[in-house]
């Protein structure tokens, strides 16, 4: 019931569990990110306690991954008092896979000023059960709970959560394990069906604006196709508070016929 089994401080082990929704043999790289995020913020509380909170997130997706072994590597490429910038990469074998950047920033009591006009969703008991697995392959996807409405073609809300574990017998922040289900969000609101086209995200950005609680991960997604095969899903993305971040994710559409 766990995502990633750790081997060593650097390396840890896929399961079953987080094989993809395009190819089972390959990884879904929702748990992958979800993972980077994790190492980013052991690694930041190993260097220092004032906790700089995770504001913005930019994965590069170089190419599929096995399901095996990984090796996950952070450092620092811009440190400072209250800003840093950390670059996190996951590597197969000797290849690297994924490429984070994440810009870390200091905590201000800003509650004076907080809010934001971003429309709220419905919760998830207002929403309708939805099988992820009636449309999506893959251990991933048969491990999450999911509710959704279709507003349109390419337009939905959703709320996902999973009862399995993103590491083997570690503490993971509610951060993480949220980044951890963002990758899923470019199967929500789908503008074609997967066995005519082809259209993974070979990046996605992420900024927070508050960190998110909970089990439950919202979406209010709408996903666009272009006329030359590219395409973008956005995603506004909730807790059971409210609007936390968005989510974008850079899509390469291909017809399968």
């Amino acid at each position: 019931m766990v995502y990633f089994q750790r081997v060593s401080d650097t390396k840890f082990r896929a399961t079953d569990h987080a094989s993809g929704a395009w190819n089972e043999a390959e990884q879904h790289v929702a748990p992958a990110l979800g993972l980077m995020a994790h190492v980013l913020e052991r690694d930041r509380d190993r260097r220092r306690d004032d906790d700089l909170r995770i504001a913005g997130l930019h994965y590069d997706i170089l190419g599929p991954v096995p399901v095996g072994e990984v090796e996950v590597v952070s450092r620092v490429l811009r440190p400072g008092r209250t800003i840093e910038l950390v670059e996190v990469e996951l590597s197969y074998g000797s290849r690297a896979v994924v490429l984070l950047r994440g810009w870390l920033l200091a905590q201000f009591d800003t509650g004076q000023l907080q809010g934001t006009e971003l429309s709220e969703i419905p919760s998830p008991e207002d929403l309708e059960p939805w099988d992820v697995s009636g449309v999506w392959p893959g251990g991933l996807i048969r491990s999450i709970e999911g509710r959704r409405r279709v507003l349109a073609e390419g337009r939905s809300q959703a709320w996902i959560r999973t009862p399995h574990a993103l590491v083997a017998d570690e503490s993971v922040s509610d951060v993480a394990r949220f980044i951890g289900l963002f990758d899923v969000a470019n199967g929500i609101a789908v503008r074609a069906d997967p066995r005519e086209a082809f259209f993974p995200n070979v990046e996605l950005s992420t900024q927070l604006f508050r960190s998110p609680e909970g089990e439950w991960v919202g979406y209010d997604t709408t996903v666009s196709f272009g006329p030359d095969g590219r395409g973008v899903t956005h995603s506004i993305v909730h807790d059971r508070n409210g609007p936390v971040g968005l989510v974008t994710q850079g899509l390469t559409v291909r017809p399968q016929r």
